[in-house]
């Protein structure tokens, strides 16, 4: 690979935190735990500076020798954490610019709708999936490896040691089969054993220790003291929040 050209600087300015609803791919570097409806087994392959052209194993292993096999595949690209769309921009940017139209067809940073409650009040929100990735649908040859690796604010591909590895398509239809469900996602604030405030029905303003959650049925069972003794109540996620 001819030696790349030296890497933008890009300077990660104050995110303020939040929660997140999701985890990386499990297995990639820096990754904490995924659902394993969407664990993608992968490592990230570094995590800030520039890779050079030593980064990549010489043959066989090389993006080059991996596109003999065919077509375009999704791969994800690991970056700074609050930074996906402004990844996703930039490179959107270097495909027109640098004609990698007819090698690079694709970029999205997999989010889903959850419902929330704060101070009382429902909103609907976009969560990301997996912060701090994105994923890119391409041919891999060198240089559209060297296009996306060299894309501000990306600090590297995601795969098995250096050399970038496409996701299964049956982990790309889990993904996309994520971002696409029609009814969104409810955030669930409490945990079993902690308490909380019944918000709606006709238990409305009680308070009560959470005994179960069903996540598969969006359930809550809640210990109300009702006439002198703890009675379960079965609710709604959205029907209560924390005291």
């Amino acid at each position: 690979m001819n030696a790349q050209e030296p890497e933008k600087e890009f300077v990660q300015e104050p995110i303020e935190p939040e929660e997140a609803v999701a985890t990386p791919p499990a297995g990639a570097a820096s990754a904490a735990s995924e659902p394993a409806s969407a664990s993608i087994s992968m490592k990230a392959t570094s995590s800030g500076e520039a890779a050079s052209s030593t980064d990549l194993p010489s043959s066989p292993t090389t993006p080059a020798d991996q596109s003999a096999e065919g077509g375009p595949a999704w791969y994800v690209i690991h970056c700074y954490s609050g930074y996906e769309n402004k990844v996703r921009h930039n490179l959107e940017q270097r495909i027109e610019t640098m004609g990698m139209k007819d090698k690079i067809f694709d970029v999205i940073v997999p989010t889903q709708e959850e419902i929330e409650i704060r101070d009382g009040k429902r909103r609907t929100v976009e969560r990301q999936i997996f912060p701090g990735y994105v994923l890119v649908n391409m041919i891999m040859t060198e240089e559209s490896w060297y296009v996306v690796r060299n894309t501000p604010g990306v600090t590297g591909f995601v795969g098995m040691g250096n050399v970038p590895t496409p996701l299964r398509p049956e982990e790309v239809n889990q993904i996309l089969k994520r971002m696409e469900a029609e009814a969104p996602r409810v955030k669930v604030t409490f945990k079993v054993g902690e308490r909380v405030r019944i918000i709606d029905g006709p238990f409305n303003d009680f308070r009560g220790n959470v005994a179960e959650i069903d996540m598969e049925r969006n359930k809550v069972r809640v210990m109300v003291n009702f006439f002198g003794r703890e009675t379960p109540v079965e609710l709604d996620f959205l029907q209560v929040e924390k005291a």
